[in-house]
């Protein structure tokens, strides 16, 4: 088995889930960490005794020539960190989104090229749900796909009075997007689809606004269609109120011949009501960031495609872009 070694750049909080999948690989060895905080880093460091600390990744990618680098940081940094990492000769996973646009998503793949492999960790479709679904719709359990409609409640973004959202105290800066639900939260929720449903088209979009606080929506009405046919609602709101800060999903998915219903931590054949799949929600949250971590480690090694390379990852991009646009949004 070939040995990696591994760099990270990035120590915010979503960063203890990515190292966390890291350390269930094997041999693999996380040797480098950084940050423009280093006390952020140092912190992860001593969490999971990464050896070496840095406040900057080219002087981390020189010192400890890794054979990859996982970026965990703001998605305005993505894209000159690439670069960064691609001029070292560095294979490359990117949190998503890949960067703020597709047509700099279009500049950065054409730069980096087939320089080193190129990964974005989009990792929904690695959640244990979403893969079982995936993996029945196609075995042909429901028949052709005719109908989907994808429900997402929180209240992470809830205006109450004298409290900070709960998604802002998390990620505060957010507050500042001007595309936010469909770009931050819903980008996930479209990955999932397409692999689940395949390539779709934006058929009709309204995004709204809850929190007045807010610059971007928390609000989306989404209409698509496959490239079969099928008719594909998505209805969120992440300011509900009486819901809880995490997103809750339902995806109900209408075949020809039955229907599949993923609710909160439960998937069920209506004609099998008793054959209830539960899923612990809060072991798949993990097991997505390993997920996605593994297919990357075992695409180095084998040479296969990564599920969600940077052409993949694309068509989503083009797809959130393109709920903006037909909602009227400037991109």
């Amino acid at each position: 088995m070939q040995h990696l070694t591994i760099a990270v750049a990035g120590a915010g909080a979503i960063s203890e889930f990515h190292l966390k999948g890291w350390q269930a690989q094997q041999d693999v060895t996380l040797a480098a960490i950084c940050d423009p905080d280093r006390d952020r880093a140092q912190a992860q460091a001593d969490r999971f005794g990464i050896p070496a600390v840095f406040t900057g990744m080219g002087e981390m990618l020189t010192a400890v020539r890794p054979d990859a680098v996982d970026i965990i940081t703001p998605v305005g940094s993505h894209a000159p960190l690439v670069r960064q990492a691609a001029d070292a000769g560095v294979h490359v996973m990117c949190q998503k989104p890949m960067t703020p646009t597709v047509a700099e998503a279009e500049a950065l793949i054409a730069d980096v090229g087939d320089r080193v492999r190129f990964m974005v960790h989009e990792n929904y479709r690695f959640r244990p749900h979403y893969a079982e679904l995936a993996r029945r719709i196609h075995a042909g359990e429901v028949g052709r796909l005719r109908h989907a409609r994808l429900t997402v409640r929180a209240s992470s973004l809830l205006d109450y009075p004298g409290k900070v959202p709960f998604l802002l105290g998390r990620q505060p800066y957010l507050a500042d997007f001007k595309r936010l639900l469909v770009f931050e939260v819903l980008i996930h929720h479209l990955d999932a689809l397409r692999s689940i449903l395949g390539e779709m088209t934006v058929t009709a979009a309204r995004l709204d606004r809850m929190n007045p606080d807010l610059q971007g929506e928390d609000v989306a009405l989404v209409q698509l269609e496959s490239a079969d046919g099928a008719l594909i609602q998505i209805d969120a709101n992440i300011s509900a109120p009486g819901h809880p800060p995490l997103p809750t999903d339902r995806l109900e998915l209408l075949g020809e011949l039955d229907t599949l219903i993923y609710d909160r931590d439960r998937i069920t054949l209506l004609s099998q009501p008793e054959a209830v799949s539960l899923h612990d929600l809060t072991a798949n949250y993990q097991a997505c960031f390993t997920g996605a971590v593994t297919d990357f480690v075992e695409g180095l090694r084998t040479g296969r495609p990564f599920q969600t390379d940077r052409l993949d990852n694309l068509k989503t991009l083009r797809l959130m872009e393109s709920i903006y646009r037909v909602a009227g949004v400037p991109i």
